[in-house]
């Protein structure tokens, strides 16, 4: 399906990449659509999609003013598949690209990339700073609080359920779910690379 390998992938995060809070950021997301995968009924994709999640947001740290249009150059240099291209820039629909999320792991893509961000503050926040004790109802009262985690779009995240058919508390509740899977050996990751 990809005609890069997760370590590939990695690497060229990296590269990109060295704030330890978009590594996090590009782990989690990558988490959250392998988890999305299975969930839906793509699980021979998985490591697909993962490599999207991964490498999502690859130009944001070095080129922000350039999201979705500099990765689009950088990998194609590198020969990565088109449809890894195209899956990574469409979350960047109607901000700094036109390209429309079309298949259902880009439009989960679009939907979840901005909610990780606030759920992520959300838990933060709590005594636990973990998902794993995080319920729909603290979400949805932050959610509420435009000031509150103000660079992650409301409008990005309804406009994501809305693609997807979803009512935004089942995107909120399955995304805090598919968060919780990973959260720990994320942790313990960034814990190590960051000693």
């Amino acid at each position: 399906m990809s005609n890069i390998s997760r370590e590939e992938a990695f690497k060229l995060l990296k590269e990109y990449n060295k704030d330890s809070f978009h590594i996090k950021h590009a782990l989690t997301v990558e988490g959250v659509m392998k988890y999305f995968a299975e969930k839906l009924g793509y699980g021979e994709q998985k490591e697909f999609w993962g490599i999207v999640g991964l490498l999502h947001d690859l130009d944001f740290e070095k080129y922000p003013e350039e999201h979705c249009i500099k990765e689009q150059e950088i990998m194609k240099e590198k020969g990565i598949d088109e449809k890894i291209i195209h899956a990574t820039a469409s979350h960047g629909y109607n901000l700094t690209v036109d390209i429309k999320p079309e298949h259902e792991m880009e439009k989960i893509l679009y939907a979840t990339d901005e909610l990780t961000g606030l759920i992520g503050a959300v838990a933060i926040m709590r005594p636990s700073k973990s998902v794993q004790d995080l319920e729909l109802k603290s979400v949805k009262k932050k959610y509420k609080n435009e000031k509150f985690a103000a660079g992650c779009s409301r409008k990005v995240i309804e406009y994501g359920a809305e693609m997807l058919g979803w009512e935004l508390d089942k995107l909120i509740e399955e995304t805090i779910l598919a968060m919780r899977v990973d959260e720990e050996r994320i942790n313990n990751f960034m814990n190590n690379i960051c000693e």
